[in-house]
């Protein structure tokens, strides 16, 4: 799949100026999801058929898969960026669990045009010892949630203060009498959500949170959770409930 959406300022305000894709990937740009006052531009991608699926090949009598997916971001200094990219194991109630050879997803930030800011690759791949499911166990669902841009500290700094907080909570219990904290691997539960958080950029300009849960749903809450400040900038919350 390939496509470019450019939005840029015109007349004060944030309007897409292109938006071009090939099937089987397209990009709607509604008018009227937020208020005329505010000042963004909602964009969905939509894939027919196979998503991101890009290569078939055949191994013997079985039928190999192979996910494979770029994106490149463009901002300028004082621009603000949220990414949200996300990957299930599939329809795991009927038996589909992490049930293909690859799956990478590239995600590449520059800023002021190519000076690089973000430059990640998730990898899933199936090996000779270990299957893809076997390494990721009950987990069934990964997230990276990428945030960028002034208008969006308040946002980054509530999120990393609220999953020190969660997963503090998490993987520690109470101190034993020695004074020393047991963790998971020493019998506590193991979490249905696990996340992490980490900086990055000059002066801290981004934070990105990696997430792996064992349902969908989970990771919806965490989403409508911590990007609902950004009602206020969007003009309506996302992932809300309708």
């Amino acid at each position: 799949m390939e496509g470019i959406v450019v939005v840029e300022k015109v007349g004060g305000k944030s309007k897409a100026t292109r938006c071009f894709s090939k099937y089987p990937l397209k990009f709607i740009v509604p008018s009227k999801v937020a208020s005329s006052k505010t000042d963004a531009v909602w964009i969905y991608s939509i894939s027919y058929g196979g998503g991101i699926v890009s290569v078939y090949k055949s191994v013997g009598s079985k039928c190999s898969e192979q996910f494979l997916e770029k994106q490149i971001f463009r901002v300028a200094s004082d621009s603000s960026l949220v990414i949200v990219d996300w990957l299930t194991s599939g329809r795991h109630e009927s038996g589909e669990k992490w049930d293909f050879e690859l799956y990478k997803s590239t995600n590449n930030i520059f800023l002021d045009g190519n000076e690089p800011l973000f430059l990640d690759s998730v990898l899933l791949e199936q090996g000779s010892s270990t299957s893809i499911a076997d390494r990721m166990q009950d987990y069934q669902v990964i997230a990276m949630v990428i945030l960028v841009g002034p208008k969006l500290k308040h946002v980054q700094n509530q999120v990393q203060e609220d999953v020190k907080k969660m997963m503090t909570k998490r993987f520690y219990a109470p101190a034993s009498p020695c004074g020393t904290k047991i963790e998971s691997e020493y019998g506590l539960p193991k979490p249905a959500l696990i996340a992490s958080c980490s900086v990055f950029g000059p002066k801290d300009l981004g934070v990105v949170v990696r997430i792996s849960a064992v349902t969908t749903e989970s990771v919806y809450e965490f989403l409508r959770h911590h990007l609902a400040s950004m009602e206020s900038l969007l003009g309506a919350s996302p992932y809300c409930r309708t």
